[in-house]
């Protein structure tokens, strides 16, 4: 016990330097409008930061090495305005919000979009065309608030009870727990990370006690405040808010800290990156940019240019600022013969 709350403890510490650095690059849509040509991504929450990276830092490297006719590389917010114009000669969509939504708008006849970020592999659900290209590892684990009622570990059958309903108070998860009502949340219902931790528990039916709404790894949402809360949280989100800097006053984790899942330790609080065994666990997660296989596999101007991004010899999967980039975002980098890897439904 006394390790499993000194791990906890120093998790919890990662989170208070949110009050001492400063944001750091602003979570933003593309600030001119993407040419026709160019390639657009949409979809997860958990990624688009480090897609948003991605795009400066790829279209930098274009121009400075003198390609002036190449397609350039931009990523749209999950939220922002309700609807967005992804490019030039694009009509205007229902702004994709999640994975799911991403997935889903990829896919819609006459869609101007290039790319769907995924933060969960592909479903049977999911267009067997579609072409999930993997290019970086995260894991999802739970949260709950600093001095609240919650342990500092749950199993996953435990979690697995409390998203189904069966178990709704402490005192069920043990004796010396205080006598309180569990309160469970699940983020809005296209969130990948969402799927993506119901199933690592065990697929629960999600009963009537459980909420859900808010925006994945978004602790500061005022429904997530009280000493009941649990909350899935992607492990990559937390690190890049907090000592990665890169938080935004939407985008934190407030007083959420990250629990453990049985013995498995979310952190290495050592290096501050996913811990290698709970990465390795079924809590971890690889995530994906997902594209229409037509596309991906054409020999024109955009399959080329969909390859040099995302593929096995592309840009993420080569250069050393989209491995800096990877890193700095709380992922964790894929071997070589893994990233640029795809698979589908």
């Amino acid at each position: 016990m006394r390790k499993t709350a000194a791990k906890l403890l120093a998790i919890a510490a990662i989170a208070t330097s949110v009050a001492t650095v400063a944001a750091g690059t602003a979570v933003a849509d593309p600030t001119v409008t993407p040419a026709a040509q160019d390639i657009v991504s949409v979809g997860s929450d958990t990624t688009q930061a480090v897609s948003t990276q991605f795009s400066t830092d790829y279209n930098a490297y274009l121009t400075s090495i003198g390609d002036t006719t190449s397609p350039r590389y931009y990523s749209w917010d999950a939220t922002g305005s309700a609807s967005i114009t992804p490019k030039s000669g694009a009509s205007s969509i229902v702004r994709p919000n999640g994975s799911g939504a991403g997935i889903t708008e990829l896919n819609t006849v006459g869609s101007k979009v290039d790319v769907a970020r995924s933060s969960r592999a592909p479903k049977a659900t999911d267009p067997a065309s579609d072409i999930f290209v993997a290019f970086a590892k995260d894991a999802v684990t739970w949260s709950a608030n600093s001095g609240g009622n919650a342990p500092a570990s749950l199993t996953a059958a435990q979690l697995k009870g409390i998203y189904d309903c069966t178990i709704t108070n402490w005192t069920q998860i043990s004796a010396t727990l205080p006598n309180a009502t569990i309160k469970p949340w699940l983020p809005q219902a296209s969130s990948g990370t969402r799927a993506f931790f119901l199933t690592a528990i065990g697929n629960p039916t999600v009963g009537t006690c459980v909420q859900d709404g808010p925006e994945e790894n978004e602790g500061v949402d005022t429904r997530l405040a009280g000493a009941n809360t649990v909350f899935p949280y992607s492990v990559a989100s937390y690190l890049s808010q907090t000592v990665g800097g890169h938080a935004t006053p939407t985008s934190a984790p407030g007083s959420l800290t990250l629990r453990n899942v049985g013995t498995l330790v979310p952190v290495n609080t050592t290096t501050n990156t996913i811990n290698a065994p709970f990465a390795a666990s079924a809590f971890g997660r690889v995530v994906y940019n997902v594209v229409r296989n037509a596309e991906w596999t054409a020999t024109d101007a955009h399959g080329t240019a969909l390859r040099a991004i995302f593929g096995p010899s592309g840009w993420i999967c080569t250069n050393t600022s989209a491995t800096n980039d990877i890193k700095g975002y709380g992922f964790l980098p894929l071997p070589a013969a893994a990233c640029g890897s795809t698979t589908h439904s």
